[in-house]
């Protein structure tokens, strides 16, 4: 009997180690910053294509970006120069956390988008980024935080720099995963033709 309550009682500790999650991807420097500003980039080789075919894949790939069903009216275009090779696009998308019948846990995520080509690579940046959380029906009386005061470091990690600070937690793992994906996406883009797609919702269990 005394083995039978031992075990009942181990279930719950085993059921919490299985859903701890494994947040060693999302601490100190998964969130960079540049002169105080939160600045993801990343620059990557383009073997055998000139600037001017870059800079084509990669303006097509940004706008194929701004028609994923995530969109919303504050993503557009803001660059398109072809002399310059670059391209600039404001993006304005739900970011969401968890989705289950009577709970829908998102924010809308901004943030914008460069990418500037040149022969050979393409150099790309994202930055400017905020979140506007717990809006109303309406959009209204939502909360805004900054990147830079809400994910980076200093805000979103213990002093040890070995955990995750609950509350921004969620907006931290969900913003690396959504730069990782957007950087693998332009350059998978030149492996293959960009197509219309819907973005990959990684939503938290």
């Amino acid at each position: 009997m005394r083995k039978i309550l031992l075990l009942l009682l181990c279930v719950p500790m085993l059921a919490f180690a299985k859903e701890k999650k494994d947040d060693s991807k999302y601490l100190a420097g998964a969130v960079p910053e540049v002169n105080g500003q939160v600045l993801f980039q990343q620059t990557f080789a383009v073997k055998d294509k000139n600037k001017q075919e870059i800079y084509t894949v990669m303006r097509d790939f940004i706008r194929q970006m701004t028609k994923e069903e995530i969109q919303m009216q504050g993503t557009k275009m803001v660059m398109e120069d072809s002399v310059e090779g670059t391209v600039v696009g404001r993006f304005e998308e739900w970011m969401t956390f968890k989705k289950k019948p009577l709970v829908w846990d998102r924010t809308r995520f901004r943030y914008l988008l460069t990418a500037e080509c040149s022969d050979g690579k393409c150099h790309m940046t994202l930055t400017q980024i905020s979140y506007y959380y717990e809006e109303d029906n309406d959009g209204y009386n939502g909360r805004t935080y900054r990147a830079e005061e809400w994910i980076n470091d200093a805000n979103a990690l213990n002093k040890a720099k070995t955990k995750l600070l609950w509350g921004s937690a969620k907006f931290r793992r969900k913003t690396v995963d959504r730069v990782e994906e957007i950087f693998t996406g332009a350059r998978d883009a030149f492996e293959k033709p960009v197509v219309e797609r819907k973005a990959t919702e990684l939503i938290e269990e």
